[in-house]
């Protein structure tokens, strides 16, 4: 691992039981449709990679595939996947990398999947690339991740607020820099959404903060740039005020891309 990829395992190394109890990764309306569009996984291989926790992975569970395998760079996450997959019956797989360098030969999988991560990836093309060469001939790739947003200025501030929030915070692509990632990886891209949320209601700063253990300084500034930032950007990011506290919604976008049945690349 790089220098910055072994700081943000430690990072989340400390901060694993926050993701495994926290309502934004345990479940959100895009996973939702995220099954409703993939359908059941009866008898598939499924790997989730910076899996976290493993809500995504573990979303699957009931679904019987025949292989569950998580992987994450941080151990104590992976841990928390193992004690969340006791709790539930469910036999599943680890292993410790990064998503640059994943350790399974060509086409073990049916079903790849990474959520609310790849934003910490340090060679997107690299990951996505990776992720690809995993997938069996029609075999899927599933990407739920922050949205950049196409307006500049917007964008700024969207991630001066995300690194704020999380320091090992990279960059969140826009939805036609996540479909480019997919097909550069000779993935058709059947299914590309933008605008989405993890939260219904929105998640306020106060405990969006506490998932993160951003600290109460990083909290603090990112109330003073809510306030000072236009009304038009805050709602161009869907971000809203209630009296004195804003309400993050995670914004995300969700893409789903295809192996060619030849495996062409």
């Amino acid at each position: 691992m790089s220098a910055s990829e072994t700081l943000s395992s430690r990072r989340f190394d400390k901060i694993a039981d926050n993701f495994a109890t926290s309502e934004v990764h345990r479940s959100s309306p895009t996973m939702e449709a995220l099954h409703e569009t993939l359908g059941p996984q009866t008898g598939a291989a499924i790997c989730d990679v910076a899996c976290g926790a493993g809500h995504l992975a573990l979303s699957f569970a009931d679904e019987h595939p025949s292989r569950l395998v998580g992987v994450d760079p941080a151990p104590s996450m992976l841990e928390s996947f193992r004690g969340l997959a006791a709790e539930r019956s469910a036999t599943v797989e680890t292993a410790q990398a990064v998503a640059e360098e994943l350790p399974f030969p060509d086409g073990s999988f049916d079903l790849v999947v990474s959520r609310l991560a790849p934003h910490h990836f340090q060679d997107m093309p690299q990951a996505v690339g990776e992720m690809a060469r995993l997938l069996r001939p029609g075999g899927r790739l599933a990407v739920i991740d922050l949205e950049g947003h196409e307006d500049p200025e917007t964008d700024a501030l969207n991630h001066e607020l995300e690194v704020l929030h999380d320091p090992t915070h990279v960059r969140s692509y826009t939805l036609a820099e996540w479909i480019a990632f997919l097909q550069g990886a000779g993935l058709n891209v059947p299914v590309a959404r933008g605008s989405q949320s993890e939260s219904r209601t929105g998640v306020p700063v106060k405990r969006w903060c506490e998932i993160a253990s951003s600290g109460a300084e990083a909290e603090r500034a990112i109330r003073r740039r809510l306030t000072e930032a236009p009304e038009e950007r805050r709602a161009a990011l869907g971000i809203r005020q209630e009296g004195e506290e804003f309400f993050i919604p995670v914004r995300t976008c969700m893409l789903i891309g295809v192996k060619p049945l030849g495996g062409v690349r």
